[in-house]
């Protein structure tokens, strides 16, 4: 099937040759070193990265079939896992590359980048399109792109499961037998190996392909050397669930639903229904089923490197997710980079391009073909201040953060209260209803008006800038009225100032016309993507952060505690992390109230809040801690 050594001697014999006929150097000779360097290595370095010296269009394009151990749709069959696999033609001969694999459910309908590429374009049947640039870029640099199709999703047999155990072990299947474990076949049903790889993978994705990527990762596979999970989900309860609130009904069945082939919708509709069933919309309770789902309490076993890509303001996939994988990946010691944008749900490639794919280039290089380039020493972190303003830092939170607790001091007629780490005196509170129709643009703005479904406390116009980096967390003694409530808190900037429009509808950046170019094209598959640009706006204020709490899981996430009325109770949340630095003259915000329609699945019980101040606090992570923010406040 092989040409064993034609690759390897051809070279060697024109090498032989040429040194025959020069007796000094000259360009053959040069053109022959780097030859030989090819040779001992399949790749050449321009300015310390790989060129592209290797044909796209001679590249060799393969669909497989891995066997796997599930049986997920109760055939009696084990379902085999469908891969599309592009690879430099030399790989045909001794040649061998490391795979960059991004695994998705979303080749068949949804299609992947801003531009929704799909395998198959024209349904014609064959998948003849690699979306996204990495195969354009990388496969002439020496590499291999396998796009896998989660279990159930498009040629991949079985059924989706949202987050479950099968979706971890289907990408898992491939890697092993990228490592010489497992059977797969061709699409002429001939048994086939992976004798043209390294058996190094890097494994990329956006959402739902980088959550399938940090779930293989904290598995442990061998062979698995490197993550680059961009905007994904590190525990899917998170991402349905936030302090025991739904954020909507029927939210996992309702996305494995979507997201199955279109050939197995019908013979897929019983783990839909053990889904509906087990994810619990009743309670909002964490589970087993969420518990299988949670790849942050597996972090432990992950071996391969992570770079981390998030946005601030992605309330899909919240900046939680990335929050706390990365404190336990740190807590592992796992070689490990980060960026954090000030858009939504947006992919690098979309927002910052031209370094997102440099960077990404140094990264693999380094990971899969070991090629000392110095990004380990580059520093850890990469934030976005502003549009397209972006500042490093060695790690996150920053370092000087520290959490400092913030008393809230009571109102005085119709102003509001206020923001002090000094103690209250005297035994205030404070009452808000919670109004479910309140919508938060109600909530936060008129920041000097009192209002009967919120509480609002506020900063002096700050003398200095504050950064907060890190987990806001709230800390309240109340009493309540009702059985059952949900509780928000909001920080917010009240300032005039232009930011980014993360909340239109591109998430902080708007497509355009013009395209650019990244790697080599065919007639089938083209590396111009359209560029973008970001989006800004001038606001007078901007929240922040946010944080929720079903009130009746006061005790824990696992377990519901109806309230007694009148009884007072300590509720203790977190809001979602931030990296965020307000302005000179501006005031920092805190907000308190009831249910947030806008986010999660409101409560209808108009529940009255009675608020302990003094023995209520917000602990902010202030960059210079206490003395800074007292600095800040005029103290």
């Amino acid at each position: 099937m092989f040409k064993k050594g034609t690759y390897r001697i051809l070279p060697i014999m024109v090498m032989l040759l040429l040194s025959m006929i020069f007796a000094g150097p000259s360009l053959a000779e040069a053109n022959s070193a780097a030859d030989s360097s090819v040779l001992n290595t399949g790749y050449q370095l321009d300015s310390g990265v790989t060129e592209p010296i290797y044909s796209y269009e001679d590249a060799i394009k393969e669909t497989i079939y891995v066997e796997s151990s599930l049986d997920s749709d109760n055939d009696g069959e084990p379902d085999r896992i469908a891969a599309d696999i592009i690879r430099p033609e030399e790989t045909e001969g001794d040649l061998q590359v490391p795979v960059i694999m991004d695994a998705s459910p979303y080749y068949e309908s949804i299609g992947r980048g801003n531009e929704s590429e799909l395998k198959d374009p024209d349904g014609d049947g064959i998948n003849e399109k690699f979306p996204l640039f990495y195969d354009n870029y990388f496969v002439p640099r020496g590499y291999a792109v396998v796009l896998v199709e989660m279990v159930g999703t498009n040629n991949s047999d079985g059924c989706p499961t949202t987050g479950g155990y099968e979706e971890t072990e289907s990408a898992k299947t491939v890697i092993e037998w990228l490592n010489g474990k497992g059977t797969a076949w061709n699409e002429n049903g001939e048994e086939i190996e992976a004798d043209w790889t390294t058996g190094k993978t890097g494994m990329i994705g956006k959402s739902y392909d980088g959550t399938i990527a940090n779930g293989v990762a904290a598995t442990g596979v061998e062979g698995l050397e490197t993550i680059v999970p961009i905007g994904a989900i590190s525990s899917w309860y998170d991402y349905y669930r936030y302090g025991g609130i739904p954020f909507y009904p029927n939210g996992p069945s309702g996305l494995s639903r979507t997201v199955t082939s279109s050939d197995s919708i019908d013979a897929c509709t019983f783990v839909r229904e053990e889904i509906k069933a087990e994810a619990d919309d009743e309670t909002g309770d964490y589970n087993q089923f969420w518990d299988e789902r949670n790849f942050v309490k597996d972090a432990n076993n992950v071996k391969a490197s992570v770079f981390v890509i998030h946005g601030l303001n992605d309330y899909n996939v919240k900046a939680n997710h990335f929050s706390n994988w990365w404190t336990k990946l740190d807590k592992n010691d796992v070689p490990r980079k980060l960026w954090l944008t000030q858009t939504g749900h947006v992919d690098p490639f979309d927002f910052r391009r031209a370094e997102w794919v440099n960077t990404l280039h140094k990264w693999f290089d380094y990971w899969l073909l070991d090629i000392d380039n110095g990004i380990m020493d580059e520093p850890m972190v990469d934030i976005e201040r502003s549009a397209n303003e972006w500042e490093t830092y060695s790690s996150w939170p920053l370092e000087e953060s520290e959490s400092i607790k913030v008393k809230l001091g009571p109102a005085t007629d119709e102003l509001p209260g206020t923001l002090t780490t000094r103690a209250i005196k005297g035994n205030f509170s404070q009452t808000f209803t919670d109004d479910p129709d309140q919508t938060e643009q109600e909530m936060v703005e008129d920041e000097l008006t009192a209002k009967e479904n919120r509480l609002m406390f506020l900063s002096p116009e700050l003398k200095e800038d504050v950064t907060l980096s890190g987990v806001p967390a709230f800390d309240i003694r109340a009493a309540v009225d009702q059985e059952n409530t949900n509780l928000t808190a909001m920080i917010v900037d009240y300032g005039t100032d232009e930011r980014v429009n993360h909340r239109d509808r591109g998430e902080g950046v708007r497509t355009l016309d013009i395209e650019s170019c990244w790697g080599e094209s065919t007639d089938v598959d083209d590396a111009c993507y359209k560029e973008t640009e970001k989006t800004t706006h001038t606001a007078p204020y901007e929240i922040v952060t946010h944080g929720w709490l079903d009130a009746q899981n006061w005790k824990a996430l696992d377990r519901t505690d109806i309230l007694k009325p009148g009884k007072s109770y300590r509720f203790q949340w977190d809001t979602l992390p931030e990296d965020y630095v307000f302005q000179k003259g501006h005031r920092i915000g805190i907000v308190l109230a009831g249910s947030d329609d806008r986010w999660l699945m409101p409560d209808d019980n108009q529940a009255t809040f009675d608020v302990s101040l003094g023995q209520s606090n917000v602990k902010l992570p202030i960059v210079g801690g206490k003395k800074a923010f007292e600095q800040a406040l005029g103290w």
